[in-house]
């Protein structure tokens, strides 16, 4: 080649690598800037049913992430199997941002050391947006038991083994644990009755088939106004500020019954990381303004809104404190 065509050769071929290069970062540059995200409806999967306390969370903020996203949000409820469902359908929907999952601590962390089997991997197959709310559980017992403290009931569960049922809203979930932390202190049996919400859980002590359980404090707090159910203690370290004249397990004389329920927000793994974002920024602020504080305050729920990041850390957590009572218990699901 002359001085001339070596140079045109070299500019063309420069030129082909440059829009070869350009070409290829063309998926991950529209993966990453997504900008017509969100352009159609937005789905908000709760493994519960309605009336349950992810529910309510979910329905909150989706009237306001609708408006934030200007988009439609609906909430749809997939229940069963503790929660595996509904957070299984989160994990294979497709990684695009129109499908959210609003989850616990039981189909977010415990259910992968309580089932032998999961269609699902929750810290593989899903991404943590936020941690969304907490809540203590309340230990409310049947008034038909007879009893008004947490040591009259040990006393009652102590010289009756087996003879009496707990309910909870699923195998792993802090409602379940909670009370297999309550056994295992007291030496105590009590039978394990799951179901697969809150309000199936009261309904099943109000109509005499179980005899008490660890709910949120929506779940059990309008019974006990009502007078058919009587709380006896709280799952956290201090007094709830949602009930302030409900003791701790503690001040009950029986420590190290500590059980926090929480709600978080989860998308499917391989979700773009600006999509990742832009749900955490909507979210948490929503989480944090002062009308959407004041109504999940009402129903005994404390906002949080932190980082992926965050919640990701929080839930590894939440492994290594719960892994070791669900081994100690023995309980296991195929």
């Amino acid at each position: 080649m002359n001085s001339i065509s070596d140079l045109s050769f070299f500019a063309r071929r420069d030129a082909l690598h440059l829009i070869a290069a350009a070409a290829a970062s063309l998926p991950a540059m529209a993966v990453a800037q997504q900008p017509d995200w969100p352009s159609r409806t937005v789905k908000l999967i709760v493994p519960f049913p309605p009336g349950s306390t992810p529910d309510v969370l979910a329905r909150l903020v989706a009237d306001r992430l609708a408006s934030a996203l200007r988009q439609p949000v609906i909430v749809d409820n997939k229940a069963g199997a503790g929660g595996n469902i509904g957070t299984d359908a989160v994990a294979k929907a497709a990684p695009d941002g129109y499908t959210v999952g609003v989850s616990i601590t039981g189909p977010l962390v415990n259910n992968t050391v309580l089932y032998k089997t999961l269609p699902y991997d929750p810290f593989r197959d899903l991404a943590p947006v936020t941690l969304a709310a907490v809540q203590p559980n309340v230990l409310a017992v049947s008034t038909d038991l007879g009893v008004t403290t947490v040591r009259e009931l040990i006393d009652l569960l102590r010289r009756n083994p087996g003879k009496y049922n707990y309910a909870s809203v699923g195998a792993g979930t802090v409602s379940h644990l909670s009370m297999e932390l309550i056994k295992a202190r007291t030496g105590t049996f009590i039978v394990h009755v799951p179901y697969n919400a809150s309000p199936a859980a009261v309904m099943s002590i109000l109509q005499g088939d179980t005899q008490m359980a660890s709910l949120a404090p929506l779940a059990v707090i309008p019974q006990v106004k009502a007078g058919k159910l009587r709380a006896l203690a709280v799952t956290t370290a201090e007094r709830s500020v949602f009930m302030p004249d409900v003791p701790t397990f503690r001040e009950a004389g029986i420590p190290d019954i500590e059980a926090t329920a929480w709600i978080g927000i989860v998308v499917p793994a391989r979700t773009s990381q600006a999509i990742i974002d832009r749900l955490n920024r909507e979210i948490v602020a929503i989480l944090k303004d002062p009308q959407t504080i004041e109504k999940l305050r009402a129903v005994y729920m404390d906002p949080v809104g932190n980082s992926p990041q965050a919640f990701a850390a929080f839930m590894q957590e939440e492994l290594k404190r719960w892994k070791p009572v669900i081994v100690r218990s023995g309980a296991t699901i195929d």
